[in-house]
């Protein structure tokens, strides 16, 4: 078996990001940038005012104060959206309101707080606090020809933003995957059934509603194959059907392990599957599946809920994000004290779910555990904000030990697995 980050590296080497279109921007968020992207303009591209105010000399107003005030001709208002037109001259103010372009002549804003209009059409300056500032300078954010995104850029609401000021409407990305799952089980029904569910004699799919949230969180667009039953043909249907075959990346839950009704194997394996992968030393989530299935990766994922989410996030979500285009496709993992003694099973590799919360003065991350860490326990992983990693060679962890936790809503990433 291998390790976790062994099968991690092992499936990325089988995933490359998916071909380039281009999207409009309003379709494009959180997408990935395929091209560099140089600006054609200057930005901004006049000088303008940063306040309402009126724009002046610098030198016809310097010492104006309360008990000194300057009285200033104004020659014409300038609102945003229109240019000036008269160059100041000396003695005179031109009415400016932010975001205009600024007159010739001028290299400075006062702000309309430190004036007062005077009824012959002029404006007292009784401060030259802002003497030779409230200018934004031509290009002082973008230069014309400059790099504005680089290639492998992230396209955040701020990057969307810049592509929009630049005109920039069909930004070149890496298409989001098509990602299909489904569950196995007789046992397993859809929430049609609550009846069955609430009289306890089925289980409700929550691994369903769980993939659709990661994958929809991760950057995928998810389809549902919906559940199939503990036969080879039924799984045969769902796993050979039009909607797996639509896909990028195949995920199933459940049907991996040992057990005479875990026959996904033997299924995918008649399928053409080849096989990369089956079992890792860890806890929870030892039984997982990898290969590729005409060409597309599956990731079998375990059945049990917790389970499920936690070879989610470290070999799903992975794929995902390269699949998208990203160069980092790993959270990354931090230091954190444990404040509670733990006593571990199998010599594995655990990941246990846990609150990490900063503490004390230095702002130390202290790790505690959601509660009882059985893989079935759901409610575990839905009050956790990290995975608590713990190596194989460690059967206990005393109050104080120093390890390394997994934020589960971290945005930083790192190119190898860490964990």
């Amino acid at each position: 078996m291998l390790s976790p980050a062994e099968a991690a590296r092992l499936i990325l080497e089988h995933v490359r990001p998916l071909e380039t279109i281009r999207r409009p921007l309003r379709e494009a968020l959180d997408l990935v940038l395929a091209e560099d992207v140089a600006s054609p303009i200057d930005l901004p591209g006049w000088d303008n005012s940063a306040m309402d105010g009126y724009a002046v000399r610098s030198a016809d107003v310097a010492g104006a104060s309360s008990e000194r005030p300057v009285a200033l001709r104004v020659i014409e208002t300038v609102p945003a959206g229109r240019f000036p037109e008269r160059a100041l001259g000396p003695g005179e103010a031109t009415r400016i309101f932010t975001g205009a372009p600024l007159p010739a002549g001028t290299d400075g804003v006062i702000r309309q707080e430190d004036t007062d209009p005077l009824p012959d059409g002029r404006v007292a300056v009784r401060n030259d606090r802002d003497n030779g500032r409230n200018v934004r300078r031509r290009g002082e954010d973008i230069r014309a020809g400059a790099l504005v995104l680089a290639r492998g850029a992230a396209l955040g609401p701020a990057q969307l933003g810049v592509l929009a000021s630049i005109a920039y409407g069909t930004p070149l990305v890496h298409r989001p995957p098509r990602v299909a799952f489904m569950g196995t089980g007789d046992e397993i029904v859809d929430l049609d059934h609550a009846d069955e569910i609430l009289a306890g004699k089925k289980i409700a799919t929550s691994n369903s509603y769980t993939l659709h949230g990661m994958i929809r969180r991760a950057g995928g667009i998810p389809l549902d194959l919906g559940v199939a039953r503990d036969t080879k043909d039924s799984l045969r249907e769902h796993l050979s059907g039009g909607g797996a075959r639509d896909a990028d990346l195949l995920v199933t839950s459940a049907g991996v392990s040992v057990g005479e009704h875990d026959l996904v194997r033997d299924v995918l394996t008649a399928l053409g599957c080849d096989m990369k992968l089956w079992r890792i030393r860890m806890r929870p989530g030892a039984p997982l599946g990898f290969g590729l299935l005409d060409g597309r990766p599956w990731i079998g994922l375990p059945g049990n809920p917790v389970s499920t989410m936690v070879t989610f996030e470290l070999f799903v979500r992975p794929v995902i994000r390269r699949l998208l285009g990203h160069a980092l496709p790993f959270r990354r993992t931090v230091t954190v004290c444990v404040a509670e003694p733990i006593t571990l099973g199998p010599k594995l590799r655990h990941y246990l779910r846990a609150i990490v919360a900063p503490q004390g003065a230095d702002g130390a991350l202290v790790a505690r555990l959601t509660g009882p860490q059985g893989s079935g326990i759901l409610t575990s992983m839905a009050r956790a904000n990290a995975l608590l990693i713990v190596p194989e060679d460690h059967p206990a962890v005393a109050v104080g030990e120093v390890l390394r936790a997994l934020l589960l809503d971290d945005p930083h990433h790192v190119a190898e697995a860490p964990f």
